[in-house]
């Protein structure tokens, strides 16, 4: 999934070498007490990360580096990921719509919810958005709904490329770019990302994207 990828900003630097996972891997262990290195463990979880491999790898830091800002910030970005992963319960979102009305992902308890992170600036969610699009219609009138979450700050953008898409699902956002409130809770620094949520309100899959999103949806509905 990896075509998908629209990383961050400040990550961007950091993903310019062609190193493998081994060698990413390798670069850490030499440089356990280098705040920098925490960087290579973020490109060694990529677009989809594991925190399980990557709390790992961040506890092998140094003490020093751990405890310095960048430290505890990454930490609680890995507390985030532990928090979103299948078989919690989903966090809560609670953003405004397109008529400046606040909506949540609570109004859509008892239906599957598919959380799609996403910004009218991505070509990558642009070009993702007509399979949205023909699931969508397959499936919405089988307890199944989609709430677009986006990572816009210019709201005539955002409207424009609903409309232009044809995005007929709830869409709300708090227009704060990367800084986005979800974007934070769901430990997102990449986008497009999605997360499948049951009736219940517990995250059943993430990162499912066309006939692998279509196979899941035909399997629980």
């Amino acid at each position: 999934m990896k075509k998908y990828l629209i990383l961050f900003a400040a990550l961007i630097p950091t993903l310019l070498f062609g190193q493998t996972k081994d060698e990413l891997i390798q670069e850490i262990n030499k440089n356990l007490n280098k705040t920098e290195t925490i960087r290579l463990i973020q490109r060694v979880g990529g677009y989809d990360p594991d925190y399980k491999e990557m709390t790992e790898l961040f506890k092998k830091l140094d003490k020093n580096v751990k405890k310095s800002n960048e430290g505890k910030i990454f930490e609680r970005y890995l507390k985030n990921l532990q928090n979103v992963s299948i078989g919690k319960k989903a966090p809560g979102i609670t953003q405004f719509d397109l008529d400046g009305n606040p909506y949540s992902l609570q109004d859509l308890k008892g239906k599957y919810v598919l959380i799609d992170f996403w910004a009218s600036w991505c070509p990558p969610c642009r070009a993702e958005n007509p399979n949205l699009v023909k699931t969508y219609a397959q499936f919405k009138d089988k307890n199944f709904e989609i709430l677009g979450v986006s990572f816009d700050k210019d709201f005539n953008n955002w409207k424009k490329a609903v409309q232009d898409d044809n995005l007929t699902w709830k869409h709300i956002s708090d227009l704060q770019h990367w800084n986005n409130g979800a974007a934070t809770v769901y430990g997102i620094k990449a986008i497009p990302q999605n997360v499948l949520v049951d009736p219940n309100g517990i995250i059943i899959g993430r990162n499912l994207h066309g006939e692998e999103l279509n196979k899941k949806l035909q399997e629980v509905l």
